[in-house]
């Protein structure tokens, strides 16, 4: 048996947006297709949202991540990467210190 509390209630849907939701459901009753500059990278993708173009903002910039079937129940943050990875320093170039 299990904890039955509220966190748990709360926890069992993933969460979407409704603007986002509203917008996307909006554009497909109109076939209309366009970017959706979005801030919310918690937002879970839903199966509505395949197809479109969502801008997702990673702190610096809106980075456009097209919505493809397998990216359905993933977050939008795990699409638009926040930090660059530029490799490990060069071993060379290292400085070696003597005791």
């Amino acid at each position: 048996m299990g904890y039955k509390g509220k966190w748990n209630e709360r926890n069992k849907n993933p969460y979407v947006n409704e603007k986002i939701l509203k917008k996307i459901i909006k554009m497909n009753e109109t076939g209309e297709r366009k970017i959706i500059k979005v801030w919310d990278r918690s937002c879970t993708i839903t199966q509505e949202m395949v197809g479109h173009t969502i801008a997702v903002y990673n702190g610096q910039k809106f980075i456009p991540v097209y919505i493809q079937p397998e990216m359905v129940g993933h977050k939008l943050g795990e699409f638009s990467l926040t930090r660059t990875f530029r490799g490990h320093p060069d071993k060379s170039a290292k400085v070696v210190k003597k005791k």
